[in-house]
């Protein structure tokens, strides 16, 4: 594997964070690409709340992101409201495709054909490193989460549903 093998993993390359890409196997006919990583990362010690999904979620300004452990649902309504926004939707899949420049389930928040408002859920925090998409299927980098935050100019608030 190349070593910036997608822009996710050149974007951490050029700003200096330190990262860990983990590669693990994929499934072709798979679709929970979340639960498929936390059950393969799980092997190597991971636990399943520091995996966190990128949702791309449409708000009436355009797209967000939403950022948050696998396991959890999420709060549109509290997503919206930390992006500032009076309500959001999950976007259309090919719309998320074509702004990230990602296929969906390899949607990573860092290195986005486009900078999309991002919220990070504030779970995050209360770990040294979390994992999120390295921007293809079978592919997570690892990273200290206040790294995240800085490089996606997140917000940082609690977004998951209770």
């Amino acid at each position: 594997m190349a070593r910036a093998a997608t822009p996710a993993i050149a974007a951490l390359i050029s700003s200096g964070v330190a990262h860990t890409v983990l590669q693990y196997h994929h499934d072709p006919r798979s679709d929970s690409f979340g639960e498929e990583a936390v059950e393969e990362l799980a092997r190597d010690g991971v636990v399943a709340d520091q995996i966190f999904k990128t949702l791309v979620v449409s708000l009436p300004s355009g797209l967000g992101v939403a950022v948050l452990p696998v396991p959890a649902k999420l709060s549109l309504k509290a997503a919206a409201a930390a992006l500032g926004s009076p309500k959001a939707t999950m976007a259309d899949p090919a719309a998320a495709q074509r702004a990230t420049g990602y296929v969906v389930g390899g949607i990573s928040p860092l290195g986005q054909r486009k900078a999309l408002p991002t919220v990070i859920d504030a779970s995050a925090l209360q770990w040294d490193r979390v994992l999120c998409s390295a921007g293809k299927r079978g592919l997570d980098v690892s990273l200290d989460p206040r790294d995240l935050v800085r490089l996606t100019n997140a917000a940082v608030a609690d977004i998951r549903a209770i």
